[in-house]
């Protein structure tokens, strides 16, 4: 009798058990589906953003690019309401993080701070993942910078002219260095060759710091270099500049001419920055990047923060972005085929 009534007693305990169960399970089945439904809202372009962004650079911490997004991302996460994170994918001329970016969901969670170097690879490198006009959506240039024609104390030229003068007198004679070859600095000197119709010998190095150090002690005549690194080796009497690349003067050297001042009329080489996304991305997502992007830049806080390294601002539409971008990548283009310069 005993192990009938335990058998009873179990049995009621199931049945007691099922209709709570299957609650439980109405209530967990309604949970996730409430998830989701908030998830898709979440997601929509009008509610946009509601978590971390991703701002990838393709180069390393302590760069040039990198100062530059991280003086940006703290701005822009201000005015976005959340996070903007710097990931560092350096490497291959940047071209490993444009292919992540290039690859990544339209979403706006992942944007990428454009290089001028990255329009050097589609001339350099045969067959790349991506295409910079296609497979992305720009907003606007973040940052510009330019460099300074810098001599040795050694060569008689105190200007622009006498320099080229000097080089016409002496055809392949006379070496400019440049952080390697294809590099910006590389195709600076490629284009002063081309203007001036003089011959100036390349001599590539492993990067600017090692192209600075050869034209200060005079193993070489002449290099382009950043004007911020240009300026403290001025003022230690090893080296001249002569001319800046861009074509307004640079805030650090006001004194100093452009090449396009200085006779070579319509010179302009400049390295610069810019905030991209993915190209599906919807407008009304870029909509909002861009915004957040021009309050950033257009603080004093910021136009202040890049003069000190020797940058300066230059503030486009994204329509103008994009008409920028393809006169540089057809520029680079003649440059590359003119100079002979492949992939090392």
């Amino acid at each position: 009798m005993q192990s009938v009534s335990f058998e009873v007693q179990t049995q009621r305990r199931r049945y007691a058990v099922r209709p709570i169960m299957r609650l439980w399970t109405k209530y967990i089945v309604f949970a996730i589906a409430f998830a989701g439904s908030v998830a898709a809202y979440a997601q929509t372009p009008a509610s946009y953003p509601v978590k971390t962004i991703r701002l990838i650079v393709g180069f390393t911490t302590g760069s040039a690019p990198d100062a530059v997004a991280r003086l940006l991302a703290p701005l822009m996460s201000e005015n976005l309401g959340q996070p903007v994170v710097v990931d560092n994918r350096g490497g291959a001329g940047g071209s490993i993080a444009t292919e992540i970016a290039a690859k990544s969901a339209g979403d706006g969670y992942t944007i990428y701070l454009m290089a001028a170097a990255d329009t050097l690879q589609p001339a350099l490198r045969a067959k790349l993942p991506y295409n910079l006009e296609r497979d992305f959506a720009p907003t606007t240039i973040v940052a510009m910078g330019m460099a300074a024609l810098a001599l040795h104390p050694s060569v008689p030229a105190r200007d622009v002219r006498e320099l080229i003068l000097l080089a016409r007198t002496r055809p392949g004679k006379l070496s400019y260095g440049s952080s390697g070859v294809g590099s910006s600095s590389h195709l600076m000197g490629e284009l002063f060759n081309q203007l001036a119709n003089v011959n100036i010998a390349h001599v590539p190095y492993k990067g600017s710091g090692d192209a600075a150090i050869a034209t200060a002690s005079g193993q070489i005549e002449m290099s382009y270099l950043a004007v911020s690194s240009t300026l403290p080796l001025m003022e230690a009497g090893k080296l001249k500049a002569l001319a800046v690349t861009g074509m307004k003067r640079s805030p650090v050297l006001p004194a100093v001419p452009t090449l396009n001042e200085a006779g070579l009329t319509g010179y302009e080489r400049t390295t610069w920055w810019a905030v991209t996304a993915p190209a599906a991305t919807p407008k009304e997502i870029m909509a909002k990047l861009n915004a957040a992007t021009l309050k950033a830049i257009g603080t004093a806080e910021y136009k202040s923060a890049l003069n000190r390294q020797g940058l300066d601002l230059q503030i486009t539409t994204p329509e103008q972005f994009a008409a920028f971008l393809h006169g540089e990548i057809e520029q680079n283009s003649k440059l590359i085929r003119q100079s002979g310069a492949k992939t090392e």
